[in-house]
């Protein structure tokens, strides 16, 4: 599988309440179930009006489709082409 960030346009998100957060969680969890697992979500990060998630997916069409399925926006999808960290430096 490969790994892709997914950017959301979704004004007002950062200000959810833990109620409603589960609520989307939950909506996404059951999209990927109904996919046979073809994504996987990592994580998600959320800022003031977006969402940057994580993916482990088969394809861009994949996460194309749990959008649809979830009814949640996929505004940029950009697939991973590494993965760097403070270990990277070799310092």
């Amino acid at each position: 599988m490969k790994k892709y960030v997914v950017e959301r346009n979704l004004p007002g998100i950062g200000a959810s309440s833990k109620e409603d957060i589960a609520q989307a969680a939950t909506t996404s969890c059951k999209a990927i179930q109904s996919m046979n697992h073809k994504v996987q979500w990592v994580d998600s990060f959320v800022s003031k009006d977006k969402t940057y998630c994580v993916y482990l997916a088969e394809s861009e069409d994949a996460i194309k489709e749990h959008s649809k399925l979830s009814g949640f926006p996929a505004d940029v999808i950009s697939e991973v082409a590494m993965m760097i960290d403070p270990t990277t430096a070799n310092l």
